[in-house]
């Protein structure tokens, strides 16, 4: 369990914090809007009505104390830049900054943010992979050209093995998980028999999986 601290309630940050308090962390919400604030209190038993551009707020929080800071007033930017400011001078252990723009991404590692999301940009590009290639039904970037993809396997391996068709061989391609409807299993080993409607999940870089995926 990690405590987390989410500043700014937007629709980002609502979800954000929901989840991470769905996975069993101890989250703490914080935002200018007291409704937006009373929105969430009912799910939050750690709630604050402040405005973190505010040193004296900041300073109130205790951020030293939390493994992640989240700043998800990704809407105003100069806000972020002195929330992020703050939690650095505060003594934030790691802090994770939304933003909309490259250049805003720049200033906010400048000013201290341990890492920057650009929410649209990455909901953007796995967009575009997915209906750009032919059966290509998910897609997890992990560097500039590797990636994790979830696709159908070839008809020609229903019946076989996973050593039998030795995908990393032929296709350059390495085999994460198995999906067969809500059924996933992880790290298959190398004698699991695909079945009629198997996809697999593959870590390659996309040129490679995007051929394996055209053959499906």
């Amino acid at each position: 369990m990690k405590s987390v601290l989410v500043i700014g309630l937007g629709r980002f940050g609502r979800h954000l914090a929901t989840k991470m308090q769905e996975m069993g962390n101890d989250v703490m919400i914080v935002d200018k809007d007291p409704e937006l604030v009373e929105l969430m209190s009912g799910h939050f038993t750690d709630c604050t009505i402040g405005d973190c551009t505010k040193e004296p707020v900041v300073a109130s929080l205790g951020v030293e104390n939390f493994d992640i800071c989240f700043v998800t007033t990704g809407e105003d930017f100069q806000s972020s830049l002195v929330i992020t400011a703050l939690l650095k001078r505060y003594g934030a252990r790691k802090i994770v900054a939304k933003t909309k723009q490259d250049i805003q991404e720049e200033l906010l590692k400048i000013i201290g943010a341990s890492e920057v999301v650009y929410p649209e940009r990455e909901i953007a590009e796995r967009v575009a992979v997915r209906y750009n290639a032919n059966n290509i039904f998910d897609f997890i970037p992990l560097t500039e050209d590797v990636a994790l993809y979830e696709i159908p396997i070839l008809k020609g391996w229903v019946g076989d093995t996973i050593v039998g068709v030795d995908v990393r061989k032929k296709h350059n391609v390495t085999i994460i998980a198995v999906k067969h409807g809500d059924e996933l299993r992880a790290t298959p080993g190398p004698n699991y028999v695909f079945r009629e409607g198997d996809h697999i999940m593959v870590m390659g870089k996309s040129s490679d999986v995007f051929k394996l995926a055209s053959k499906a």
